[in-house]
């Protein structure tokens, strides 16, 4: 990507958009999007909001997931599988119809992105990259809950950088670069960038807990294929 330095792509499919159609499947949807609206804020922010006022600290929301499980494939799987033909999978609907259960299935979602994204760095640590944080950018990963639950799934800290518009940043960067504002493309990643925040993994109860939803999560997405190579 710049001199000593290379990238590796292993991206997930319409990540954000995979948690949206998720949660507009609910019946209380509909609810949740006027709460939403009359507060000025996306549905996914609102849900967040709510989710982090259940519990009493940001890693204890993967309890209120509770028995769902989503495996959120809706557009197949980008890495690590290259599998198009993968859709998404809930497992744990009740007849809950009500802005709680909405709350869980969201949870449920973020945390299947979550161990999507653990399966991606497994596969990448397995061909030789060394892999320590997660840099977050985007608006899907805008809300602190979010950022939790991801270092949590991972088990990887999760740092956020100090600028508002991290990829816009970059552009920045190689103008200065350019312009000659800095010797190098190095210099200027250095003088421009920084870490504001990290996010830690839990340990003990919750990473346990962790372990056992991710082994949910597998056999799930395991049982989707082999279905589908029966239908074949």
């Amino acid at each position: 990507m710049v001199p000593g330095l290379w990238l590796n792509e292993g991206g997930q499919s319409a990540a954000g958009a995979a948690v949206d159609q998720l949660v507009s499947l609910h019946p209380a949807w509909p609810q949740a999007r006027a709460n939403a609206d009359r507060q000025g804020k996306s549905v996914a922010a609102w849900l967040a909001d709510e989710a982090s006022k259940s519990a009493p600290m940001r890693s204890a929301a993967v309890e209120l997931a509770g028995n769902l499980h989503v495996v959120p494939d809706f557009l197949g799987n980008r890495s690590p599988f290259a599998d198009p033909q993968a859709r998404a999978v809930v497992a744990g609907l009740g007849m809950d119809r009500g802005i709680d259960s909405l709350v869980s299935l969201y949870v449920a979602g973020i945390l299947g992105i979550g161990y999507g994204l653990r399966q991606i760095i497994a596969a990448s640590r397995s061909e030789g990259a060394e892999i320590e944080t997660i840099a977050i950018s985007g608006g899907a990963g805008s809300h602190p809950l979010v950022r939790q639950l991801l270092a949590d799934c991972t088990g990887l800290p999760v740092l956020v950088p100090a600028q508002a518009e991290p990829v816009l940043l970059g552009a920045a960067m190689l103008g200065a670069a350019a312009s000659r504002a800095f010797p190098s493309l190095q210099d200027a990643m250095s003088a421009m960038s920084g870490v504001g925040e990290m996010f830690t993994p839990a340990s003990g109860d919750i990473a346990s807990l962790h372990e056992r939803r991710f082994a949910a999560f597998e056999a799930l997405q395991n049982t989707a294929r082999s279905i589908r190579a029966e239908e074949r």
